[in-house]
């Protein structure tokens, strides 16, 4: 009996770690790694560190106010607002206020909320959580009804995109979400994004090149179809733009606006998409191979010039009758020119222009590209804001704002120095649950967002997360009204660059429209 126990206890307790670590140690051989070369074991060690580095150290290790891309002072604040619709802290802010930065500036006499420009005539039926016990390793919580306000703008200040359309679109609300390509992002995101945007009205889902799937129309909010240099859902059987695939969704009620999308923040380069989220429905819809990897080229094969590209703005917004935008990243203000004096010369005006920033969001890019091309978004909406008002043609269209934007005052600020709208990719990923792991690019997204895979995109419940997308649009739309109200506004559509100061690292104060006045036309 003791020679069996003995028997067992080696096969058990002792022979698996013998293998493991003799396996580990013929690995160790390999020239591929130096150090564990020379260290086996503890070269594996620090593989294993490296490793969960990232996954640990937003939690453990960086500072609440300076993580990268997002501080997890910003994720926690979203967080809060999408799933207990409130952003109240407690003992102050964490900026660091010995650091050059934008501020709003606000009035001696603020208005009072009954004195602001806002729909809440009608209240919307809503879902929130509701904390009922916080104790050291657990929170009990229950998922509650209840009646909200939508913080819409009023009829008489609601946003025209494409006046002069057959089908112009209108806005009764600021913020909505940016370009999330199917095939980077699943299903069952675009399903809750959608349905959340619906639910709080007066905000959209922008469809990214990856083109136009049934869940983005499923849902029934507005939808921005954009339509990139590698025609996905616009192209014909030989990759070429497709006029009658243009016209077919032109003809879809909830496609409210078509973006040409001449750049990107992060990746002017043109799209990338990895072979293993291009599945037999993404396929489809891109109309390209199942499994490839895909690349889209950096510009539109058959636009080589404003000329050109304003051109066949015109055509498609006579073909379709609907607003017609391009999406854009600002170099410096004369690389600007050339296209805003076309518009003058050709008398043809985009209907909207979005510009995004450098350090806008991305699936997959090179590291390079979103590091060094391309200009921040505030400097870059100033440039474009200017150089629209200086050739004349600032009132026929409409500028669209993204990078970064996930919180009210950067959106307020945003607004302020010139966009009607806002656009976020990010927030509304992180309103969907993303913990922002990095794998955005793999695939293997834990959260089920930026994967196609039905095994990970399982971890997304659309009848759950939708709320939490309501929520925060509405959270912010709400601290936007607060934040008018604090700078003596009715409504955040009066805001202007009056209403932004900027502190540089003496101390020094200057209001924006001091620094950059408007230009006279």
């Amino acid at each position: 009996m003791l020679t069996l126990l003995l028997t067992v206890l080696l096969v058990i307790v002792v022979l698996p770690p013998l293998v493991f670590f003799g396996y580990m140690y013929v690995l160790s051989k390999q020239p591929k790694h130096s150090i564990i070369r020379s260290h086996p074991f503890l070269g594996w060690v620090r593989y294993l560190l490296e490793k969960l580095g990232p996954e640990f150290r937003q939690y453990w290790f960086d500072h609440d106010t300076e993580g990268r891309p997002f501080s997890r002072a910003d994720f926690v604040g979203l967080v809060y607002a999408a799933k207990y619709r409130t952003d109240l802290i407690s003992f102050g802010g964490r900026r660091d206020y010995e650091k050059p930065g934008f501020y709003l500036s606000n009035s001696m006499f603020p208005k009072l909320t009954s004195e602001l420009r806002v729909d809440n005539a009608s209240m919307l039926a809503g879902k929130k959580y509701v904390i009922t016990d916080e104790g050291l390793f657990t929170r009990q919580e229950k998922f509650i009804d209840d009646q909200v306000k939508p913080w819409l703008l009023l009829d008489e200040d609601a946003i025209i995109v494409g006046e002069a359309r057959k089908h112009p679109w209108r806005l009764k609300g600021m913020f909505g979400a940016s370009a999330t390509s199917f095939g980077a992002v699943g299903e069952n995101y675009i399903q809750s994004t959608g349905h959340g945007a619906r639910m709080a009205s007066g905000s959209w889902i922008n469809t990214g090149e990856g083109g136009v799937a049934e869940e983005h129309l499923a849902s029934g909010a507005d939808v921005v179809s954009q339509i990139g240099p590698g025609l996905f859902g616009f192209r014909d059987d030989i990759g070429q733009f497709s006029i009658e695939a243009f016209r077919a969704k032109a003809l879809i009620p909830n496609i409210k606006a078509f973006e040409l999308k001449f750049h990107q923040g992060a990746k002017i380069r043109g799209g990338h998409l990895e072979g293993s989220k291009v599945t037999e429905k993404v396929a489809a819809t891109r109309l390209v191979p199942i499994g490839k990897t895909v690349n889209s080229p950096n510009r539109f094969e058959f636009l080589t010039n404003p000329e050109e590209a304003l051109r066949f703005i015109r055509m498609l917004q006579e073909e379709g009758g609907k607003p017609v935008g391009v999406k854009i990243v600002v170099g410096d203000p004369k690389r600007l020119e050339p296209l805003f004096q076309a518009m003058v010369d050709l008398d043809i005006v985009p209907d909207f222009i979005t510009v995004d920033g450098s350090e806008g969001g991305s699936g997959a890019t090179f590291k390079a590209m979103a590091d060094g091309m391309g200009l921040p978004l505030y400097a870059a909406l100033i440039i474009l804001d200017d150089t629209a008002r200086k050739y004349g043609v600032r009132e026929k269209l409409k500028i669209f704002a993204s990078g970064k934007l996930i919180t009210p005052d950067k959106v307020a600020i945003a607004l302020a120095l010139g966009a009607d709208c806002v656009n976020s990719a990010r927030g509304f990923m992180m309103a969907n649950g993303c913990i922002m792991a990095l794998q955005c690019h793999t695939g293997k997204c834990p959260t089920g967002i930026t994967t196609t895979d039905a095994k990970y995109q399982a971890a997304l419940a659309p009848e759950e997360k939708q709320w939490r997308v309501m929520n925060y649009i509405l959270q912010l739309r709400e601290g936007l009204f607060s934040l008018a109200a604090a700078c003596g506004l009715e409504s955040p559509r009066r805001l202007t660059r009056e209403h932004v100061v900027f502190t540089n690292s003496n101390g020094q104060t200057q209001r924006i429209i001091d620094l950059f006045p408007y230009p006279e036309a």
